[in-house]
């Protein structure tokens, strides 16, 4: 019932590309073992299911996120911000987008075989990876300034505190929102410029969600792990949700 009726060619596309950018990732250290073939299975499911536009947001993120963890990485690991760990994070984050890489229309729009219109899992994909790229920047980028303040009470606090954000994260954030909204925007017809803001949006929620989990149950109630899940899958359930009540779809 859920036929894809994908053509051979792009099976055989989709193979070749992510087992090169797979290998490429594990070569270059921006991926563990396990992370590299994760991102593969993910990879090659986006562009058999999704479509090449889907993939181009995901390996974006994957390419730009594995990049920013790199960036002065030196002088992370030296103050004391949290490199190491969120360099695990970056190697780990793949698992957590699968919540969003449902069934959708991929470059065309295509008639359903089920109940619920498929722009809205193309919306709730492209939220739950700009949330992932937002953050990514954000930590990776702002980490690297003093005088970092927890989220919810606003005092300073110890660079590398959970909850911890500075105005230069949320911008770098915002960039990586803007970058995943203009793919989407280009690539895929659904997404036009009112698209392209509510992806944004998306990963300005997925971003503040991750914060506030991290000052308030991350390490008591559940792991870095789950804090990326939950995260990302507000920021899928924020764009299905804004495509719907926007008239996206």
């Amino acid at each position: 019932m859920l036929d894809p009726s994908v053509a051979t060619q792009r099976i055989a596309v989709a193979l070749v590309v992510t087992a090169v950018l797979g290998y490429v990732s594990y070569a270059l250290d921006t991926a563990s073992l396990p992370g590299m073939l994760t991102g593969i299975l993910l990879a090659l499911l986006t562009i058999v299911l999704g479509g090449y536009g889907w993939f181009a947001m995901l390996v974006t993120f994957f390419g730009l996120g594995g990049l920013s963890s790199k960036y002065r990485y030196e002088e992370k690991l030296s103050g004391d911000r949290r490199g190491e760990r969120r360099g695990q994070r970056q190697r780990e984050r793949p698992r957590e987008l699968d919540r969003g890489a449902r069934r959708g229309s991929g470059d065309r729009r295509e008639p359903s075989h089920i109940a619920v219109d498929p722009v809205l899992f193309l919306y709730a994909f492209a939220g739950a990876v700009a949330a992932a790229m937002t953050d990514t920047f954000s930590s990776e980028f702002g980490g690297l300034y003093d005088n970092p303040r927890l989220i919810t009470t606003f005092r300073r606090v110890e660079p590398g505190t959970d909850g911890a954000v500075t105005w230069q994260g949320v911008a770098a954030g915002l960039v990586g929102a803007g970058i995943i909204a203009g793919i989407a925007s280009v690539l895929l017809a659904p997404v036009g410029t009112v698209g392209a803001v509510a992806v944004v949006v998306c990963g300005l929620v997925g971003m503040t969600v991750d914060s506030l989990l991290g000052a308030t149950v991350e390490g008591t109630v559940v792991g870095n792990q789950g804090v990326n899940m939950l995260a990302t899958l507000t920021a899928a359930i924020t764009g299905a949700v804004l495509a719907l009540g926007g008239g996206l779809v």
